[in-house]
């Protein structure tokens, strides 16, 4: 019987599988995931099996140039997901390597490993854990399958090569040399994923030369977060450092009602990673004429960043002030980067909907799927052709990630059409006016798509109402009232420090909770559970009189 647990001293080599990259299934976007069996010997070159094929964004190169699966792992797969079965056999995560006994409990970063004969075989070291992405869901048609594969350690693993030869099913596989004996792939993945919290091993980790990059920098990453914390924590006099100054150096006509701008920090970030800001970011801005707004980032950093900015017809004087007032020169005052849009591994295909200025909330992103050879649409409404901010870049991206929808030539974006005939494992993101996005929390209710699988990201809210009035329980019971045209987050910040970034009830970051009273419930980032405890201060409002605790 096969001892699963014993650190691997030698192995056989059961098959040795290699494939050409192809669609995936329901998918325009390719994969090299489908191995065929390799009759005979096969070369081994610096990059793996030749005549292999990668999506090199994530996989292939020399740190992952062949990956190695344990055919022990597909009885387990079978009994615990059973309506998935004849899915899990040999080939099934895209292995190049099928082994029957060592696997991630008994292998070792940086072992060193021969394969065949002495004098033609091939020298090989264990770089890093396979990174479980959404094709494995896909692959096995199980959503939120990706996640199972590290949190029971068998992901499989990486090799790269030292020594070019060749090999074939049969060959014997044998330890030559293990530098890490406490490093299995098993314990990294601990630290990888189920605890990343650990500043020692992360420091200790991150300086594991045979560890391949993918993940040594992520560990090196945390450990220079750990850094900036540390150096925020230091920092003296913090409510003078909320804001920080930006200058206009660029203001551009994108459309004849839409502008951007860029702003540059007076007083740049200059430790590296400081300023480093994920796509789907938004700020809040001090207006000069007293307003604080949300916009998202169109794209940039902490440091440099574009904005899109449409006048508003309605306007409350935030995008009014910002077209006719804000000029190149200009110092505007900014507080509360955030990432508001998160990002959803384990889909197969993510769809954007946005209509007008909506575009700033998803073009960076989408952007980015396309160059990781993600599978996206942005469905994108306009007014007509000429109203098209960042044309360009939305022409860059072109036919197979854009459908535009253009009103001035009848076309109509219809939300009840596009979920109707979305691929399957699909994650959608909506950002528009309050008709679409009133349009989209109906279609997707109606649909019972589950709240995970939804992001609503308004670029604006409806935050009048009746009058009301809160009373603070934890700040001595301090009455406050609420005018129909004011928000309690607005009311609340003229007496106390309350934390808010979006302010058209997105992100989550105003919540607070509500001990008593009725409250009307608006914005999106709120679940039916919370809603009961909680409300977003920035948009939603009370009924009569309610108590809160911030």
């Amino acid at each position: 019987m096969m001892d699963l647990d014993a650190l691997f001293t030698s192995d056989t080599l059961l098959e040795v599988r290699s494939g050409k990259m192809q669609k995936m299934r329901g998918l325009e976007i390719e994969s090299g995931i489908d191995k065929s069996l390799c009759n005979g010997p096969v070369h081994i070159s610096s990059l793996g099996i030749d005549g292999d094929e990668h999506d090199l964004t994530f996989h292939g190169g020399v740190d992952k140039a062949i990956h190695g699966y344990c055919s022990s792992h597909y009885p387990d797969w079978r009994q615990e997901f059973p309506s998935a079965a004849d899915r899990f056999r040999p080939g099934g995560f895209g292995e190049n390597f099928v082994t029957a006994q060592m696997n991630e409990k008994t292998l070792c970063i940086g072992d060193v490993v021969a394969v065949g004969d002495d004098e033609h075989g091939v020298l090989l070291q264990v770089s890093l854990p396979r990174q479980p992405c959404f094709k494995l869901n896909h692959r096995f048609v199980l959503k939120n399958f990706a996640p199972n594969t590290y949190k029971t350690s068998r992901t499989g693993w990486y090799y790269r090569v030292l020594r070019e030869g060749t090999v074939k099913a049969g060959d014997m596989i044998r330890l030559v040399e293990r530098k890490h004996p406490k490093w299995t792939i098993e314990r990294v993945q601990e630290y990888l994923h189920r605890n990343q919290n650990d500043e020692a091993m992360n420091e200790e980790l991150a300086g594991i030369e045979e560890l391949g990059p993918e993940s040594r920098n992520a560990f090196k990453r945390r450990v220079a977060a750990k850094e900036r914390k540390a150096r925020a924590t230091a920092e003296i006099d913090l409510p003078n450092k909320k804001w920080r100054e930006y200058r206009v150096t660029e203001k551009t006509r994108q459309t004849h009602r839409i502008v951007s701008l860029i702003l540059e920090a007076v007083e740049p970030l200059t430790e590296p990673g400081d300023a480093a800001l994920d796509e789907g970011a938004h700020v809040k801005i001090k207006l000069g004429n007293g307003l604080v707004r949300a916009y998202s980032i169109v794209d940039g950093d902490r440091n440099r960043f574009q904005l899109g900015i449409a006048l508003d017809d309605r306007s409350r004087g935030g995008s009014k002030w910002l077209h006719e007032m804000t000029e190149v020169g200009h110092v505007l005052h900014v507080a509360a980067i955030t990432a508001a849009v998160p990002i959803a591994s384990a889909a197969s295909h993510h769809i954007f909907v946005a209509a007008g200025i909506g575009l700033t909330a998803f073009l960076a992103l989408v952007e980015a799927y396309k160059r990781i050879n993600y599978s996206a649409t942005l469905h994108y409404a306009v007014r007509s052709a000429d109203d098209i901010p960042f044309k360009e870049r939305v022409d860059k991206l072109g036919d197979n990630y854009v459908v535009l929808y253009d009103k001035a030539a009848g076309q109509r974006l219809d939300v009840a059409n596009i979920i109707a005939n979305m691929p399957w494992n699909s994650q959608l993101y909506f950002c528009g006016p309050k008709r679409l996005m009133d349009e989209a929390a109906r279609e997707t209710r109606a649909r019972g798509i589950p709240d995970s699988e939804v992001h609503f990201e308004a670029f604006q809210a409806d935050v009048s109402g009746d009058p009301f009035e809160v009373v603070v329980a934890n700040k001595g019971g301090k009455l406050l009232k609420v005018g129909g045209e004011e928000t309690l987050l607005e009311v609340l910040q003229k007496y106390f420090d309350v934390d808010s970034s979006c302010s058209v009830g997105n992100c989550g970051t105003c919540k607070i909770d509500c001990k008593e009273g009725r409250v009307e419930h608006r914005g999106t980032a709120l679940s039916e559970a919370e809603k009961s405890t909680s409300m977003l201060a920035c948009v939603s409002r009370g009924v009569g009189r309610i108590t809160v605790e911030m």
